[in-house]
């Protein structure tokens, strides 16, 4: 007989087979119960963390995107900083932002949300980090820097993958930094 999972073991049985259950069947024909059989619990158990499909998912997501997270680079520069971040999420993440793009296009819709407000969350500490670090060298202005300018980069990224499937270019994404977010942020 397996050993019964509690605690956090369990927490992550349960996200895992409800990210599974949305990467294999989409929003659409995801159910509490598809999880309940995928994970091999019962529904009290699921049903006693989240009360609804739209919390699990948005748990599942947040559990995903912690996985996801990537490293925050440190190249003394802020230039080199966010290519550096733009480039390991271009070479590391293209099928995952496309995953989450397509397979949740119902659940953007039924709750008003967006794959940027998913993805800025897991990318805020990153982010904030570097621009932090570009303002104490003196590379930038604090104040020219709100959350739409800081998100901008990451979101052109994210528009080019979600229009092409592919990675995108470095020449592409050297564009971006170079003639669109450091001129705004100088």
């Amino acid at each position: 007989m397996p050993e019964r999972r509690r605690g956090a073991a369990l927490e992550k049985a349960l996200l895992d087979a409800a990210w599974e259950e949305l990467t294999t069947n989409g929003y659409a024909r995801f159910t509490m119960d598809a999880v309940v059989q995928r994970a091999g619990t019962s529904p009290p158990v699921l049903y006693r963390r989240w009360s609804d499909r739209d919390a699990l998912v948005r748990a599942a997501i947040t559990h995903v995107l912690e996985q996801w997270r990537v490293e925050t680079p440190d190249t003394g520069s802020l230039r080199e900083d966010v290519l550096t971040l733009m480039r390991t999420i271009n070479a590391t993440r293209v099928q995952h932002i496309t995953v989450m793009s397509v397979h949740l296009a119902g659940y953007y819709q039924e709750t008003g949300t967006s794959p940027g407000d998913l993805f800025a969350a897991g990318r805020e500490n990153a982010a904030d980090v570097l621009f932090d670090r570009a303002v104490d060298r003196g590379e930038i202005k604090a104040e020219r820097l709100t959350g739409r300018i800081k998100s901008l980069p990451f979101d052109l990224l994210r528009h080019e993958i979600l229009t092409t499937f592919a990675p995108v270019p470095d020449h592409v994404l050297e564009e971006i930094v170079d003639t669109v977010f450091l001129p705004l942020v100088r």
